[in-house]
């Protein structure tokens, strides 16, 4: 029998299937914090992931950006093999992990940056199915900043991965910004018929922008694109992805409590407070928002060991 996420013990969650994680995640009421990390720059604590310091902060999945399946780093993680870097982030964490792939072509461009796509992140079957050896719980489709993808070829993805690994990984569908496709920005960069779309194709959970973090994306129209997804039978995570994650504790409480009104299933928090994982406070200031200090506090002090 599953337990709901934010009460589910390390050993426990270990021995979780995919249909028990959407269970234990939909019974947790929308109290459940996805919390977004970058292993391939400087920890915020140097030596410590930064997927355990969000961890201590209260976060109940981690989600991996800039995560390469054939050559994954993870700055401040032990030494292990490549194909083990999934399992020893959960063996430290006891957490639910993900990793972004972005369904989108390689482009040659000679800035250098961090969002620049990789061959071994890119939303292929292949890809997929490393990760799911790898220990992968949840593939999220979807795109970083100037990459360009839209959301037919989220679409198409899709289609692709729910036959490859559908059975073993959640899937998650969505953009947490226009991702350099200004044809659709604003409220087009999600719409009914794209969340229709997307779970007909696989998706488990539809990922949208919170509530305040891009124009145009109100509580009321988050709450009509989170109905639609929950009458298909699929759950949604509503997403901070606009570097608001470093705004001040009071802009995250009001992002968090309309997410809520909104009846998002999963609270995300993005990666870029500075660079690698939101500010601190704001990762903790969000849970408090959304389930008080005494889930809050208790997600932070339970031991890996039970």
């Amino acid at each position: 029998m599953t337990k709901r996420l934010i009460d589910t013990t390390a050993t426990e969650l270990s021995s979780y299937s995919k249909s028990d994680l959407l269970t234990s995640i939909a019974d947790s009421e929308g109290r459940t914090l996805a919390a977004e990390t970058i292993g391939t720059v400087t920890p915020m604590l140097v030596n410590i992931t930064n997927a355990e310091f969000v961890t201590s902060l209260g976060a109940d999945l981690i989600m991996l950006n800039i995560f390469d399946v054939d050559r994954p780093v993870i700055q401040g993680l032990p030494h292990v093999s490549p194909e083990d870097t999934i399992r020893e982030v959960k063996r430290l964490t006891g957490r639910m992990v993900a990793i972004n792939l972005e369904p989108a072509t390689i482009k040659n461009n000679n800035e250098e940056s961090v969002w620049n796509l990789t061959t071994d992140r890119q939303a292929t079957v292949d890809n997929a199915r490393k990760a799911a050896d790898m220990g992968v719980d949840m593939i999220v489709l979807t795109g970083n900043p100037g990459v360009g993808v839209d959301n037919e070829a989220i679409l198409q993805a899709l289609s692709k991965l729910k036959d490859a690994v559908g059975d073993r990984v959640i899937l998650t569908a969505g953009k947490m910004h226009a991702s350099g496709i200004i044809s659709e920005a604003g409220e087009k960069i999600l719409t009914e018929k794209d969340i229709v779309d997307f779970i007909d194709a696989g998706a488990d959970v539809i990922l949208l922008p919170a509530p305040g973090t891009v124009p145009g994306i109100t509580m009321e129209y988050a709450g009509k694109l989170i109905k639609k997804a929950h009458e298909k039978g699929a759950l949604a995570m509503t997403t901070i992805g606009t570097s608001q994650e470093g705004a001040d504790e009071d802009t995250i409480r009001q992002i968090a409590l309309m997410c809520k009104m909104a009846g998002a299933d999963i609270h995300h928090i993005g990666d870029s407070g500075y660079m690698g994982m939101a500010l601190p406070e704001n990762i903790t200031a969000y849970s408090v928002a959304i389930r008080g200090k005494r889930h809050t506090y208790r997600r932070m002090a339970m031991s890996l060991l039970r």
